[in-house]
Formats: structure tokens, sequence, C-alpha cells
């Protein structure tokens, strides 16, 4: 990580810290998965796990708190044709107050081609109380990609008011989007943000979304998973689940049973 560190400490300005991650994904010719780019820079690092079979793990690692008033982070993930890449994380992130004022920023940028596979499985981001933090996620998949992309957000710590945290994930298929949403949550977000009509007093939020071509001809169901959760049918081959919950613990029961669920068979797709 000696070139991460020169690159972290120019990426220090007035403003906060800028850093980019960037995890390239190609097939090796062997039936496994190479990764010929692997670049973490301060405050992200990347770390290479054992995978299983022909899927290539990698772990986000946090080295240092953050992100924090004035920072801007960016995570690069590229997914090659026939490639597979899970993406996960060794701890939640917590986006803090700063010194330095104004927001934070968090991007993150995939794609993935034909025949390739992304599964996207960070642990939760956590908006603590006197935050400002937008995030961004978008999606970008060739026709025949598969995508498993789980977002959760949680709203402060135990027994603390939540940050501001503006959350926009973009999903494209063959070029064509096929979600485009935004949730604005905290102080100074829009009037009704914790009415019953959105959060209801909840603090964790998430969102699953999956992409399977076997979607085009057995689409998953629209339905009500429990009572605050739902599975919604996209254009294309995809589907996405929303769901709110007490806490990061329920939230994730909800999602892991739908995430099952969807890849399972036509007939579990449907029950």
């Amino acid at each position: 990580m000696g070139a991460g560190a020169a690159g972290f400490v120019e990426g220090v300005t007035v403003t906060g810290v800028r850093a980019t991650a960037r995890i390239g994904a190609r097939e090796d010719g062997r039936g496994g998965t190479a990764l010929p780019v692997l670049e973490g820079e301060g405050p992200i690092a990347l770390r290479r796990t054992r995978g299983s079979g022909s899927q290539a793990h990698v772990m986000l690692v946090g080295a240092m708190s953050g992100p924090l008033g004035g920072d801007h982070f960016t995570v690069v993930a590229d997914v090659a044709e026939g490639a597979r890449l899970r993406v996960g994380s060794a701890a939640a992130t917590i986006a803090l107050p700063g010194q330095t004022k104004g927001e934070a920023r968090y991007d993150v940028r995939l794609s993935v081609a034909d025949g390739g596979e992304l599964r996207w499985l960070p642990e939760q981001l956590i908006s603590a109380g006197g935050s400002d933090l937008c995030v961004g996620t978008q999606v970008d998949l060739a026709a025949s990609a598969r995508l498993v992309l789980r977002e959760e957000q949680v709203l402060g710590r135990v027994g603390e008011e939540p940050g501001r945290l503006t959350s926009r994930l973009t999903v494209r298929i063959a070029g064509r989007t096929v979600l485009d949403q935004e949730l604005v949550c905290g102080p100074g977000a829009p009037g009704g943000w914790d009415g019953p009509a959105v959060l209801g007093g909840r603090r964790a939020v998430g969102q699953l979304v999956v992409v399977r071509p076997e979607f085009a001809t057995e689409p998953a169901v629209a339905r009500v998973i429990g009572d605050t959760a739902a599975v919604t049918p996209l254009a294309g081959p995809a589907a996405l689940v929303t769901a709110v919950a007490p806490d990061a613990l329920r939230l994730r029961r909800v999602l892991d049973e739908a995430l099952v669920t969807l890849e399972g068979s036509p007939a579990e797709r449907t029950a």
C-alpha cells in the first residue's frame, strides 16, 4: 500500500480528502477470475480474500474514519465478460461530521459486461449525528450481465439523531435506465421523510437490486414481505426490494430472505 499512501497525501486538500479505489475483474483463462486492477488509495484499502469456484472476492477496508465533511471517496469496479466478482466490506462505514463545512460524497461506479456477474454486498452505512453525506451509486450492465446489489443505511448510532443523508441509486441495462431513485433523510430533508409514507419512525432502510437474464422469461412477482418490505419487478430482467426496519440486524434479515427467494427456482420466486 505504499503507492496508496502516497496517493492519500496528494489527495488531502483544504476542503477534505479525495480518494479513489479501483477494481478490475477479468477471466483468467483457467475457469477463474483474475484481478488485474486492485488499487486502493488513502482511506480506502482493498484486499483480495479467498474466493469460491470461479468467483473472486474483494474486501473494502477502511484505513481511517470517515467520510468526514468535505471528503470525496470514489470506488470503481469493472467486471469484464465472463468474470465473476463479489465485493464486501470489513465493517460498517460511518459518516461523521468534520472540521470542514460542507457535505461529504461517496460515489460508487459499477459496470458489468455480457456474461459477467457482480455481487456488491458491503456492510451498512451509518449516518452519525451532525454528518452530511451524499451517496451516489451508478450501475451500468450489459444485456446478459448479472447483479446482486445491496445498500443498507442506518440513521444515527444508538440513542443519537441522524445526520443528513442523501442516497441516489441508478441502474442501467443495455443503456436503458431501469431504476433511478433518491432518498433524503435527516436534518434539512424535505418534510415527511420520517412519516408513515416513508420510514414511519424506523431508523434502518435498505434496497436490494437483483438482475438475472432469467427474469426476462420468468419475471419476479410483486409482493409484500412482512409488514415493511416489498418486491417490485423492474423493466428489463430485474427486481427491486425495498425495506425499512427498526435496526440494522432486522433489516439484514429481511433483505437476506428476499435474496434467497429471488435467486431460487421460478416456483420459489413466486411463492
